[in-house]
């Protein structure tokens, strides 16, 4: 059970956050937003399946996001928890922590942004660039 998303490109995509990776529906991006690595996607947790998030809410769920630009493929993997909400209507986060709030797609991640490939990221600070994402759920891990 896969979920799949477009991104795109914006100039203030800097990738430097430790702990965070993020996909946003919002057109714009300020260099606050240090953990953003693709905006106006076409979609947030709110718009995923009732069957992936109740997968997703079980702590032996592996959650594993694929970012493919041009030539260029980035593979974070993260867990599910019981307590996720993924609800929200604009965001996803991946958390290298056990943080969990409304936005949060994994906990646990093995990359943030900062982890990226900076050639991937500089492909992303290109607004005409646009990216895939496919996050599969591989259950009872």
């Amino acid at each position: 059970m896969n979920q799949k998303l477009t991104i795109y490109g914006h100039e203030n995509i800097l990738s430097t956050h430790p702990t965070t990776i993020e996909f946003t529906k919002e057109k714009t991006l300020t260099k606050r937003g240090n953990c953003i690595v693709g905006v106006n996607t076409d979609r947030a947790l709110n718009d995923f399946s009732d069957k992936f998030k109740k997968s997703a809410r079980n702590k032996k769920t592996k959650i594993i996001i694929e970012i493919k630009v041009g030539n260029l493929k980035e593979k974070i993997t993260g867990f599910g928890h019981p307590d996720l909400n993924l609800s929200h209507k604009k965001d996803i986060i991946i958390r290298k922590s056990d943080f969990i709030d409304d936005r949060t797609l994994c906990i646990k991640a093995d990359k943030s942004s900062l982890d990226l490939n900076r050639e991937f990221v500089d492909k992303l600070k290109n607004p005409n660039e646009n990216g895939n994402v496919i996050i599969k759920l591989i259950e009872g891990v």
